[in-house]
């Protein structure tokens, strides 16, 4: 885009607009600060990064007292307009007024986040092995497989199925909980063959899903 398109994309909050500003070469982000209108325009005129002190309320150039002076190679605008990422060259490798290479210097320790990640990656693996298995019985068909039954039936006969099997899952809820799991897992089953034969996947389901957030 343009520099007057840009400039046009960009919405202040108050007079300013969030700035993250990322290492050009490392990609680690380095701070986050604010800009006003006169901040972007000296910014991208000069080439030099100029910033909007809020507890000065005043523009200030970047490095100006301490010599860490940081210069624009690139930037963006995010969709909504209100952010802004530049990516710097930085004087002398710090960007932090503490001294330190990054603002974001502390950090939580004894997260269990990779905990969760495996947990994720061993549904999924599951899922994807059942959808391998589903494929595989579509490309290569096997004499006396319930799923090639299904295939040879065709679409009416796998949507009657998924039918069938959704309304005992509903049945066994109001009954016993271990029959829930025998009946999701059926219809787990079913719903898979579905999108095989459909040439979907479980990763179309989980990208849709995201997108609702």
């Amino acid at each position: 885009m343009t520099k007057e398109e840009f400039l046009q994309a960009v919405k202040y909050n108050n007079g300013l607009v969030t700035v993250v500003a990322q290492d050009y070469h490392s990609k680690k982000v380095r701070m986050v600060a604010y800009m006003n209108e006169e901040a972007l325009l000296k910014t991208l005129e000069t080439g030099q990064v100029y910033y909007f002190s809020r507890s000065r309320n005043e523009l200030w150039l970047k490095g100006d007292t301490s010599g860490y002076y940081q210069y624009l190679k690139e930037i963006a605008i995010d969709c909504d307009g209100d952010a802004l990422l530049i990516q710097i060259e930085q004087v002398g490798g710090i960007s932090c007024h503490t001294g330190n290479s990054s603002c974001f210097y502390r950090k939580l320790d004894n997260i269990k986040v990779a905990d969760f990640i495996e947990e994720a990656k061993k549904e999924e693996s599951f899922l994807k092995k059942l959808e391998n298995v589903a494929y595989d019985r579509l490309k290569n068909p096997k004499e006396g497989s319930y799923t090639n039954y299904l295939y040879k039936e065709g679409i009416n006969k796998i949507l009657k199925k998924v039918g069938e099997e959704a309304c005992e899952v509903l049945i066994a809820a109001k009954s016993n909980k271990n029959d829930v799991i025998f009946e999701v897992s059926d219809l787990m089953y079913h719903l898979t063959i579905l999108l095989a034969y459909l040439g979907l996947s479980w990763d179309d389901i989980k990208t849709e899903l995201e997108k609702r957030g």
